[in-house]
């Protein structure tokens, strides 16, 4: 009985250290990285212990209540700006942003055959809307509009647009129906396999719009945290490389 009980009390004492490693991280993201994100940060709570809080928006929203003092550890942007704007404020941990993506625009319908592989239907105009993210406050939308001057289309277009809050927004407005089509993040329309899983798309080239270089940043909050540590250190792993380019976005 004895050493059975010193066995129990060997195995609790062991276990200790395990709980008290464990802590929690909150994540700001970027609303294109939804569906990636929620793969990673499964993985990433099974294999580590650590638990994760996932809170999206636009990187702009997100910039102002980071700002304002939202209690976020780490944030995933859409962009490179704003993280080392953030970082100069002082609102990050200098040395600790990365690209941990890079995002593919995609124009996309839920109709099956209602946008070809080249794009022209833009220059048809054969529709009543197109949905975009702001450009003030999004990447991808902002990288819309650059997609859309490139191809000499905004003065033409502009009356048929429609805009929204974020990517996530966007998204909702070409599936829905509200709009025929709209420029999304590829990540958005893509199912586990990598493939567009419902309607009809044109991929963007990389050459029509800047690079949507998406930057994570350590906070000065998450600084001491070793969960937000952890988890930005996961990002650059195989595990979370494989998922991140199963839907569709480029690594470095």
């Amino acid at each position: 009985m004895g050493i059975a009980r010193i066995s129990i009390v060997t195995m609790l004492l062991a276990c200790m250290p395990l709980v008290g490693q464990a802590a929690e991280v909150q994540l700001a993201v970027a609303s294109n990285f939804t569906a990636p994100m929620r793969a990673i940060a499964e993985r990433f709570e099974r294999d580590t212990g650590h638990q994760v809080l996932l809170a999206f928006g636009s990187t702009g929203k997100l910039y102002a209540q980071i700002h304002n003092g939202a209690p976020f550890d780490a944030l995933l942007a859409a962009d490179d700006e704003v993280p080392a704007q953030l970082e100069a404020a002082g609102l990050g941990v200098i040395g600790t942003r990365f690209t941990y993506a890079i995002g593919t625009l995609v124009l996309w319908s839920a109709r099956e055959g209602f946008v070809d592989d080249q794009g022209a239907v833009l220059a048809q105009r054969s529709f009543r809307h197109l949905a975009i993210a702001n450009p003030k406050t999004a990447p991808y939308g902002a990288a819309a509009m650059a997609t859309l001057a490139k191809l000499e289309q905004v003065d033409s277009i502009r009356g048929k647009l429609v805009q929204g809050e974020n990517i996530a927004q966007t998204h909702q407005f070409v599936a829905s129906g509200n709009a025929e089509l709209g420029f999304v993040a590829l990540s958005q329309v893509l199912d586990g396999d990598g493939e567009i899983h419902q309607g009809s798309a044109w991929i963007v080239p990389a050459r029509y719009h800047p690079p949507i270089r998406q930057d994570a940043l350590l906070l000065t909050k998450g600084r001491d945290n070793p969960a937000a540590r952890a988890l930005l250190d996961y990002l650059r792993s195989a595990a979370a490389t494989e998922v991140i380019e199963a839907y569709g976005y480029g690594t470095q």
